[in-house]
């Protein structure tokens, strides 16, 4: 019981103690920004990077092999460019290879374009440049009040890339929007090729998130491009106006 006690006591002392300590609190505080950029690059630990030097040179003979030529300078850019029209088209007709049933539209997103690619041969190491995740195909069945719901986030949040479909936006708001060459039907059903990413809602594209049904590929889009840039060999892409914005 005594020891019961004194163990008491001591916690009641080591409390009272720490409560009879002054009150810290912080007045102010400053940063400083550093750069991590090519300034740094003088920096580097050389053993390492030797030891490096062999998985690097293996890694480099797979990223360094050709894959197509590109006949233009593939820039990313808005409301409509080549790289766009280019990624959105290659997921598109790789969709409707697998898909068992019609593939009417394909959408990607202009901030999973992560590179441009300059006129002259297109290698792995560009197609990983472009597309750094690990992504996947997925194609979506959106009510047609959906998909003129989804271009209507077009207008107000910027421009994607898109397949299958022509947007037209006047003045911030939605002015147009066809499927093979035909307004959307409200009542009807369209079915979509794009990423699982996207299909969360991510981009502001939350009418995807409303999709009535969802087949799953399980396959890289990585993947997919670089087997498109392979059957293509040389790549042609036009602006055609399917993403039009006016004032």
């Amino acid at each position: 019981m005594k020891k019961i006690q004194l163990v008491s006591l001591l916690i009641v002392a080591l409390f009272a103690a720490a409560c009879s300590q002054p009150v810290k609190e912080v007045r102010s505080a400053t940063t400083q920004a550093i750069k991590v950029d090519s300034s740094l690059d003088a920096i580097q630990d050389e053993a390492y990077i030797e030891y490096l030097a062999p998985t690097r040179a293996e890694l480099d003979k797979i990223m360094d092999v050709q894959l197509g030529y590109a006949t233009q300078d593939m820039w990313v850019g808005s409301p409509e460019c080549p790289m766009l029209n280019w990624a959105t088209d290659a997921l598109w007709e790789a969709a409707k290879k697998v898909y068992p049933g019609t593939v009417d539209i394909a959408i990607v997103n202009m901030g999973g374009m992560r590179c441009s690619w300059v006129k002259g041969p297109i290698t792995r190491g560009n197609v990983f440049d472009l597309m750094p995740f690990e992504n996947e195909l997925v194609v979506l069945t959106l009510k047609g009040c959906d998909v003129i719901d989804l271009c209507e986030s077009f207008a107000r949040y910027g421009a994607q890339g898109v397949a299958g479909m022509r947007v037209t936006i006047i003045d911030g708001k939605l002015a147009d929007v066809t499927v093979a060459g035909k307004a959307v039907n409200p009542k009807a059903e369209y079915t979509i090729a794009t990423s699982d990413y996207l299909s969360g809602g991510t981009d502001h594209m939350t009418a995807l998130t409303r999709a009535v049904d969802c087949w799953k590929s399980e396959l890289k889009i990585r993947d997919l491009y670089e087997q498109a840039v392979l059957e293509q060999d040389t790549l042609r892409v036009a602006l055609d106006g399917r993403m039009t914005i006016k004032p």
